[in-house]
């Protein structure tokens, strides 16, 4: 059996080398004539899976995705050719809201507000939205929801969904908005330029647009307009359109530009990886033999203890840093982008992307003095240990 692994996919050899021949190609690179004689494909996000790339494809049985979104497999192509399909959904879920929280965290101390004193609109309560939004309640952070789809859903199966608002009503009463949806381009839920010009021109003054999902379900354009025109609202950028070749003068307006690496924990990574090989051992009728815990060594920083004398925001910021800076992510795209232009610097920082590990692996130890910390850092997200 021959397995084309995107080479970006880590512990793949740990999973896959034990199934059969491993070829190993750069997401980007992969090209039909690589999937001639090649019985299963495991990619990431950047390798659109359509049907010039399955044209030599002459024993493909099998394609899985590490990622949640699945935008870029032509799924209706494979059912048609009979070629198995698995993705990871929720794989990378926490390390997403870890990078939702530390970014809203930095953008307060930058622009001198609270968060806990925000009112966060989420839109989709998906995997990732869903998370976020319980991370949210528990912090003590007030949330309004929106997923038209699933609204329609439940009310298709006679059931109703409480606490649920329409998108109108997330712009105009709350001071944060974090996109959390797929890209669907069209029917009566689509979401490409979901925020469209008429949607960010109703964005109140002092508002924060947070867009982790996908790049284009903002109006990009409309966006760079807004931002260098009136410049009253803010942008924290991590899904762009256009990948890699992103705006770049949106990516100079954005308060935080990231490069698509919101997911890129190491835990997520390798879920991801480990999630995609069950389906494939699955598909062979074979054991998976490789746990999950095996592909996760100990984190580099296990514990943080914390005394008495820190405001709550500021220790909340202590330790979201400890485990995931988002500055670093930041100015490591603008560092790349102005090195080797935007495009090799976005996909540079993606494949050098340094080891990242989630919240939920820090301890944090309080004395009594700080015991009033602990309900924040621990719906943040943290194993908080009780003094």
């Amino acid at each position: 059996m021959r397995i084309l692994v995107d080479a970006d996919v880590p512990a793949a050899e740990a999973c896959f080398g034990a199934l059969g021949e491993l070829i190993r190609r750069p997401g980007r690179e992969i090209t039909a004539h690589d999937l001639r004689d090649v019985d299963a494909l495991v990619v990431r996000s950047i390798t659109r899976v359509d049907e010039a790339l399955l044209a030599q494809a002459n024993r493909l049985r099998f394609v899985g995705t590490c990622t949640i979104g699945t935008d870029h497999i032509e799924t209706a192509l494979l059912v048609e050719r009979g070629i198995a399909f698995a993705s990871a959904p929720g794989c990378n879920a926490e390390a997403v809201v870890d990078h939702v929280l530390g970014s809203l965290a930095t953008l307060a101390e930058r622009q001198g507000w609270r968060l806990t004193e925000r009112r966060v609109g989420v839109v989709g309560a998906g995997n990732v939205g869903g998370r976020l939004l319980g991370r949210l309640a528990a912090m003590g952070i007030d949330g309004l929801v929106c997923d038209p789809p699933r609204v329609a859903a439940e009310s298709a199966a006679g059931q109703s969904l409480s606490g649920f608002v329409d998108l109108e009503t997330l712009i105009d009463e709350c001071d944060v908005l974090c996109l959390h949806t797929p890209l669907v381009r069209e029917g009566p839920h689509a979401t490409q330029h979901l925020l469209d010009a008429e949607a960010i021109a109703e964005l109140a003054p002092g508002t924060v647009l947070l867009n982790a999902g996908r790049g284009d379900c903002v109006d990009g354009g409309a966006l760079r307009q807004r931002l260098a025109g009136e410049g009253d609202i803010s942008a924290v950028l991590d899904v762009w359109e256009n990948e890699p070749a992103i705006d770049a003068a949106l990516c100079d307006l954005a308060e935080i530009a990231t490069p698509h690496i919101a997911g890129h924990s190491l835990d997520g990574k390798r879920r991801g990886t480990h999630m995609v090989y069950r389906a494939l051992c699955r598909e062979l009728g074979l054991p998976a033999r490789v746990t999950l815990d095996a592909l996760l060594p100990p984190p580099p920083l296990r514990r943080l203890a914390l005394g008495p004398g820190l405001a709550p925001e500021e220790a909340l910021r202590l330790c979201l840093r400890a485990v995931h800076d988002v500055r670093r992510d930041h100015d490591s795209l603008r560092r790349e982008s102005r090195r080797q232009g935007m495009a090799k610097g976005f996909d540079a920082c993606r494949a050098n992307y340094p080891l990242r590990r989630e919240f939920s692996t820090l301890e944090v130890a309080l004395v009594e003095e700080a015991e009033g910390l602990g309900a924040l850092l621990a719906g943040a997200g943290f194993r908080v240990l009780p003094p």
